[in-house]
C-alpha cells in the first residue's frame, strides 16, 4: 500500500472547508475535534481526503503549531490504511479534519494512539450508518 499522503489526498479549498463544517458530523476524541462529512457525488477523487487545524488561539507560535501538525500528518499517513481500504472496496469517500485541541504539545507516540482510535471510531460509525 502506497503509505504518502499526496496532494489529491489533502482537502483544501474554501467551498470544500465551508461544506465540511456546515453539513459534517463531528465527534471528539481527546486532544482532536474531527469533523466527518461522506461525499455522495461520484468523481474520481481520492477515497478519503484529509484536512488539520491547529488553531493559533490554542498555540500561539507558529513553530509549535507546525510541530503538531506534523506529527499529525506523519501519524496520519502511517495508519491511514485503516480507514481507506475498507472505504475503497466499498466505493464510500469522506472528507474529515483533525482540529488539535490540547494546550499542550502531545508526544508522537500518543497522537498516532488517538489518530488510529479516530479513524477505527470513522470506519466503525460510518458502517453502522451513523455518517
Amino acid at each position: 500500500m502506497d503509505q504518502r499522503l499526496t496532494k489529491p489526498e489533502r482537502l483544501s479549498g474554501k467551498k470544500s472547508l465551508d461544506r465540511l463544517f456546515s453539513e459534517g458530523k463531528s465527534f471528539f476524541i481527546a486532544p482532536f475535534r474531527i469533523v466527518v462529512l461522506q461525499d455522495k457525488e461520484e468523481t474520481d477523487r481520492p477515497t478519503v481526503r484529509m484536512a488539520l487545524s491547529v488553531p493559533r488561539k490554542v498555540f500561539k507560535r507558529a513553530v509549535k503549531r507546525n510541530l503538531i501538525k506534523r506529527r499529525i500528518r506523519e501519524a496520519y499517513r502511517r495508519n491511514k490504511t485503516i480507514l481507506v481500504e475498507p472505504l475503497r472496496e466499498k466505493g464510500v469517500r469522506l472528507d474529515l479534519i483533525f482540529i488539535y485541541t490540547r494546550p499542550e504539545i502531545l508526544p508522537y507516540r500518543d497522537i498516532e494512539e488517538k489518530i488510529i482510535l479516530s479513524l477505527r471510531k470513522i470506519l466503525e460509525d460510518h458502517e453502522k450508518g451513523t455518517h
